[in-house]
């Protein structure tokens, strides 16, 4: 399924449950309704994974399949589907089913959609209505509760010759499902030679009654209780508080309609060089795609799938806007103060390239002034439905440095993430300063809430044999690969839950069969 081979996988997020029903298909039985089946294929270019195919249903145009496919889910690849639907009739050759059409699609749209549903047209038979397919994507997952318990041991036998014991707990379970906890009590030796002390078992249900009164329990060591006929315990542990909260997930999140929005900044400074010259980082070659082109569509095309209205803020900065040649470090793409938007990453593509013919490059680098105009955005809302992303595509060293950092910190407290590409041979010092993995962004004494930057300089992920698809899902990988963790640790830090899913669409409802 990966672009650069199973080797060069990543563990994945989760796994996604697809749900598959169709609408309306063409009914190609004389004397009865189309027997369809439904197979699904991972498709890279002309190549594929087969992932398998639902059961035959007789005799219906509108069928919900139960069958379900399970696939491994990367937010940070392009995961592009091919769903093939068959009629399958027992009188014709069942190695040669009738074709009744097929949809392309990403499992990102999938759970990208509202409700994590979509509906797309079926196509591949020329002049006819295919119907419709409509998939549906589930988490599957364990448990996800976390239990925090609070427990006070009492009287436990001594281990220690000068001192107390210093006990601690291991929980066990000691059934298969999962509702009897037999919990063991040591005393902890510096050596590693723990003592036990002695056991009780409980369950999860008497557990949780702690969360309205205390419970005491008996520490029993088996060993003295068969040796000692006076022996009543070794001590007991009281429960004195119980509190279960729920970890959510990225997806949770998707599909509670939290929305990802996308925003781009492309360096237009004097150092890229003459556009119209092959040496230049913007050169706009007929045969293939710049540094710039493939970095913004490389992450573009993976993010559009979590925006409902596929439109996109586009900016460049460093560059001298005609006709009275004024300097400008945040001016649209599309040459709209009013509305910078662009429809779709093939509009902020078009966009770009206009701008590469009106406007002339020169400088300096301010990162600053779009940092904070994404920021003001996201300030407007922060109740975990609008989620932001800005991708920022430079060749060389920032020059305002101190602005930027501090426009960072700022926005560190508000639902968005920086991605900042670095295109050409330049060294990138300054921008691993922003990227605070190992040491967090600082602006006069003021550290950022949360880690929301990632770096990487584009040449570390071209491909050498210039295969720039492979280029393109390499860099994706790496540099979204931390969005999912960055939107959690926004929505822990202001504890926002994820909305319930909205209800299906009426329109996914079977249409009446006719007779």
């Amino acid at each position: 399924m990966s672009l650069g081979g199973a080797s060069e996988r990543s563990v994945p997020a989760t796994k996604i449950e697809i749900t598959v029903s169709c609408r309306n298909l063409l009914d190609l039985d004389t004397f009865s309704k189309s027997d369809p089946s439904r197979r699904l294929q991972d498709r890279e270019g002309q190549l594929g994974v087969w992932f398998g195919r639902t059961e035959v249903i007789d005799n219906t145009l509108n069928p919900d399949f139960v069958r379900k496919f399970v696939l491994d889910y990367f937010f940070e690849e392009k995961q592009n589907l091919r769903f093939d639907v068959y009629n399958v009739d027992s009188k014709t050759n069942i190695s040669k089913p009738d074709f009744l059409g097929q949809a392309f699609l990403a499992l990102g749209e999938v759970i990208g959609g509202q409700g994590s549903r979509v509906e797309r047209p079926l196509t591949g038979v020329p002049g006819k209505k295919c119907g419709t397919i409509l998939l549906t994507a589930e988490e599957l997952s364990n448990c996800r509760d976390i239990v925090t318990m609070q427990l006070c041991a009492n009287k436990l036998d001594k281990k220690d010759f000068f001192g107390k014991s210093d006990p601690f707990l291991v929980f066990y379970r000691s059934n298969e499902d999962g509702t009897t906890v037999k919990i063991d009590v040591y005393d902890w030796d510096r050596d590693g030679s723990h003592d036990f002390i002695g056991e009780f078992t409980t369950s999860y249900r008497e557990l949780s009654k702690a969360q309205n009164q205390f419970t005491v329990y008996e520490v029993l060591n088996p060993r003295k209780k068969c040796k000692k006929k006076k022996y009543v315990n070794s001590g007991t542990v009281t429960l004195l508080s119980f509190s279960v909260d729920s970890e959510f997930t990225f997806v949770d999140y998707i599909k509670g309609g939290t929305q990802l929005n996308f925003t781009v900044a492309i360096d237009f400074t004097a150092s890229n060089g003459n556009p119209l010259q092959p040496t230049s980082l913007h050169y706009m070659s007929p045969y293939q795609l710049s540094a710039y082109a493939m970095a913004l569509k490389a992450v573009g095309e993976i993010i559009q799938d979590y925006d409902s209205d596929k439109l996109f803020p586009a900016y460049g900065f460093g560059a001298k806007l005609p006709p009275e040649g004024r300097i400008s470090h945040q001016f649209p793409l599309n040459n709209n103060d009013e509305d910078p938007n662009c429809e779709g990453i093939d509009g902020v593509l078009e966009s770009y390239f206009q701008s590469l013919r009106t406007v002339q490059l020169y400088g300096p680098t301010y990162f600053a002034p779009v940092i904070n105009q994404v920021a003001r955005t996201a300030a407007k809302i922060s109740d975990g439905s609008q989620y932001y992303v800005l991708l920022i595509i430079t060749d060389g060293v920032i020059s305002d440095m101190t602005q930027t950092k501090e426009a960072i910190v700022s926005a560190s407290s508000l639902p968005m993430s920086i991605i900042i590409v670095g295109v050409g041979p330049a060294m990138f010092e300054a921008m691993e300063e922003l990227d605070g993995d190992d040491v967090r962004v600082s602006s006069r004494g003021r550290y950022a809430e949360r880690d929301i930057v990632q770096f990487v300089p584009f040449r570390d992920y071209v491909d050498r044999s210039g295969n720039q698809v492979l280029s393109m899902a390499r860099l994706a990988k790496d540099v979204l690969a931390e969005i999912p963790e960055q939107l959690l640790s926004y929505m822990r830090t202001r504890d926002i839950q994820p909305r319930p899913p909205p209800p299906a669409d009426a329109s996914t409802t079977p249409a009446p069969e006719q007779p």
